[in-house]
């Protein structure tokens, strides 16, 4: 009985600790928050944060995969909701619109931090790399099933407009940003549609 209010009460401090930084390095950036905010703010002890993280930069680890499994949850999520390919698309592409028409949206956590750990070589910006590719190859293998042409240009082209939309979201009307986005994904999945259906140029 002792070590399993032991085991709960050690999830719940790494759970506030990663609860806090999530909501402090979004908000504020990561270099701008250092590790005595974190612990004041999840109200523990300096050895806490290190009995379960070995440092800052485990904890930003941490905040991006948090981040990576919601939005991979998110697509997962979307896919299964619709049937046709093209609707698939469009589902993930409404996903992305509600994180930027939601309260507090502060850009794309990803391409936040790359912009603070601009070395390719660190492990926070290898970080950002891979979920960059899972996101760009997952949504180039939903665009290949939408007619029948090569799907890495579009995968590029798509991927470009997300990265607009969530830069441009916070700075502006994030319900324009968010109809201009999705009209963009409507071109690309229109473009697909007519090169299946166009006749052969060798006939």
């Amino acid at each position: 009985m002792g070590q399993s209010t032991q085991g709960n009460s050690t999830s719940e401090a790494r759970a506030r600790l990663l609860g806090t930084a999530t909501r402090v390095f979004y908000a504020e950036g990561i270099h701008s928050v250092g590790v005595d905010r974190i612990i004041a703010e999840a109200q523990v002890t300096r050895a806490t944060l290190y009995r379960h993280f070995t440092g800052k930069e485990e904890l930003v680890l941490a905040y991006l995969g948090l981040a990576d499994r919601e939005i991979r949850a998110q697509v997962e999520a979307a896919e299964e909701s619709e049937r046709s390919a093209a609707e698939k698309v469009r589902a993930v592409s409404r996903s992305i619109t509600a994180g930027i028409r939601s309260p507090g949206f502060r850009g794309c956590a990803f391409l936040n931090a790359a912009a603070e750990y601009p070395d390719p070589a660190h492990p926070i910006h290898q970080a950002v790399l891979a979920h960059r590719q899972w996101f760009q190859e997952t949504v180039t293998r939903l665009l290949a099933r939408v007619g029948d042409a090569p799907a890495d240009a579009d995968g590029r082209h798509y991927v470009m407009l997300r990265d607009g939309a969530m830069a441009a979201g916070c700075l502006s009307d994030p319900g324009l940003v968010s109809e201009t986005f999705l009209r963009g994904v409507e071109g690309i999945l229109r473009a697909r549609t007519a090169s299946a259906s166009a006749p052969d140029a060798r006939v």
